[in-house]
Parts: structure tokens; sequence; C-alpha cells
């Protein structure tokens, strides 16, 4: 039970006196003994716990709590260095390796400063791991290890409000579906730095450590500029939108599975392209240094669309950016698709979420 010290206004000894107790005097219990207690005229009740005074002075002592009156909320706790934004930025080259690339330390510096200057994160509030050669800090280096660590972190203490960021630039891969959760019988997955060695993280990970146990009024967006991450989340519906704008939910919940959404908030993934297509990574774009088309694309309709933009006119603007640079605007250097299939829209950016929703009507909140 929270206290608080007092003096006894007629001896002085120190006494400590209950936060939420109503008190007739600042008397400690043996001063009391000799007035006679004046009773206010409103009804009292006998329920408050024992309570014996600071230093052992006087005896077990019932404080009176009036039946009208509510008790005093207990004081909030010390604002968060976080409040209630936090992000995990994930950017990964590779190094030297025959697989390296270019543009993805690049990606989650834009991201970082795009969610500080235009969405109100505090730095504070980012941890951003990259393999960038002059990060000394080893607990920002993207190993498996640290990434877990991270991902942890993001969704500690969440409560309803808070509005949480996970974006992942790098190597995403597809391996055996082992356990049997998968409807085309293939994990997705993300591969750390040091992926050789210590293995990728599935797609099953990623799943219980920030979706699940997101709780109600919270919310997460997840962008994944990789490869094969149309459900690199798990998450229980993916929409799908033509050209012409139409779009439907598919549902992906698998009863072998288990239950895969969130504790009760809202859980969104962006995803580069679907479970069998290709991310792009270009410096085309603005002549600007290599970076993944999606978190280009991303920044670019975020900034240009009207501030409350619909999860359909993000897709819309993303999918005519990228599209744009397929056709040579850009100069990506990618397979030019010209029939409008389910193979053509592999390769574009995906929506999935852990609920249905009228994606023209649904602003974006982060």
């Amino acid at each position: 039970m929270a206290t608080r010290r007092a003096r006894c206004t007629q001896c002085g000894r120190p006494m400590l006196v209950p936060l939420q107790a109503y008190t007739i005097s600042t008397m400690c219990f043996g001063c009391q003994g000799l007035l006679t207690p004046v009773r206010p005229n409103y009804p009292f009740v006998n329920n408050a716990p024992p309570f014996i005074n600071y230093a052992g002075y006087g005896r077990p002592h019932q404080f009176y709590y009036p039946q009208s009156w509510p008790l005093r909320a207990p004081p909030p706790p010390p604002p968060s260095a976080y409040g209630n934004k936090r992000a995990v930025l994930f950017g990964i080259t590779y190094g030297n390796r025959v697989n390296k690339i270019k543009g993805s330390v690049n990606d989650v510096q834009c991201m970082k400063y795009f969610l500080i200057e235009k969405l109100g994160f505090s730095s504070d509030s980012i941890r951003m791991l990259t393999d960038d050669p002059v990060e000394k800090n080893p607990l920002r280096i993207p190993t498996k290890h640290n990434m877990r660590m991270a991902m942890r972190w993001l969704v500690e203490g969440c409560q309803r409000g808070d509005s949480l960021v996970f974006h992942f630039s790098g190597h995403g891969s597809r391996e055996a579906d082992l356990n049997m959760d998968e409807l085309d019988g293939y994990d997705e997955a993300i591969c750390p730095v040091d992926y050789e060695h210590e293995g990728k993280i599935l797609d099953d990970e990623i799943n219980a450590t920030i979706i699940r146990p997101l709780p109600h009024g919270a919310k997460l967006h997840a962008l994944f500029d990789t490869c094969f991450s149309g459900t690199v989340l798990d998450l229980p519906f993916m929409c799908r939108m033509n050209r012409k704008g139409y779009y439907g939910w598919e549902d992906h919940r698998n009863p072998r599975a288990g239950y895969k959404g969130t504790g009760g908030g809202l859980a969104v993934c962006i995803s580069a392209c679907d479970d069998d297509g290709n991310a792009a990574d270009t410096s085309a774009f603005s002549g600007m240094e290599s970076a993944g088309a999606l978190t280009y694309s991303f920044i670019q309709a975020m900034q240009d669309e009207p501030k409350l933009i619909t999860y359909g006119r993000l897709l819309s603007a993303m999918r005519s950016t990228i599209r744009g640079a397929k056709e040579g605007t850009f100069g990506l250097n990618n397979q030019e698709l010209a029939m409008e299939t389910r193979q053509q829209y592999a390769h574009e950016p995906q929506l999935s979420s852990s609920e249905k929703f009228d994606i023209y009507s649904k602003s974006i909140a982060m």
C-alpha cells in the first residue's frame, strides 16, 4: 500500500500515512487517544487494511473511507523515454559477399529520418541495427541474437495507444515447412548478418515475438523490403488488389497452425512482393544512393499523398511508382511482365493484416 511520511501535529513523532486514506487529523495514534474523535456527517465504512504507524508507535488501526468518495487513483508512472511510439529498423548489406545488397543501410537511415521528422518519433525510441562498417557498438550489429533481442524490446511493455514500427531491408528466403502450418508448404524467413552460421529467423518466430503479444488498442506497422515476403508475418488475411483497384481479402488461417493473430491489436504488413516474388534494389530513383524500391516508394507515397492517406491509396501509389520504374522510367533492370497475371502481381508490394477492413476508407496512423 502506497504511503507518505508525516509528523504528528502534537508530539512531532514521525509516522507513515496511506496516500489513499482519509484521516481526521495528522496526529499519531497515541495523541488521538487523548481526544474525542469527531465524525463527519457523511457515512464511513471500516474497509481499510490494518495499518501500524512508523517506528512501531501506536496500535493497529482502521482508517475510514467515505462510501461516496472514490479512492484516489495511484500516481501515474514516470513518463517513458519512448512515449507511445517505438521502432526497430534492420539494414543488412552482407559485407563483401557475392549476394551483397547495396541499399539496405541507406534504407533504414531514410526510414529513421522519416519517422523522426514526419511522424514524430523520438530518436531515443528507435533502434537501428546495421552492418555498416562505421558501426562500433556490438549490440547494434544485426546478428541473429541481437535481432531477437530488438524484436522483444519492440513489444516489451506495449500498451493501448502505442504505435510500433518494424522495418527490415535485407535478404529473405523460403524454407521447407517442417511443422506443416503453411498453405504453400514453405516458411518465409529473414536473414541476419550471421545467418550462414546461426541460421535464419523464420516467420513462425517473428509472429510469436511481435504479433501475438500485441494488446488491444495497440498497432504495429511492418515493412519488409526483401524477397519472398508476402506472408512473412503469418498474418491471417492477405489483401489481393488488381491494377484496376479492385481488391479482396484472402483468408490465410490454417487450422493446423493454431491462432497467429494478435492479442487484440492491429498488425499491418507491407511487403515488397509476394511469397514467390523478388524485391527490387535500384539506384535510379532520383539519382540517390542505391535503395530498396519498397522503402523508397513507401516514403515517397507517405510524403506526397494527403496527410490522412488510406491503405488503398498508399498501396496504389507504391505500385504505380515501382511499375513506372519497371517500364524503364527510372531504369530498373527487372523482368518485364506485360500481362496482368498473378505472377506479375507477385513482384509488386503486398498488404496483409491481422483483420479485414476497407482499405479505401481506413487511414494510416503510425
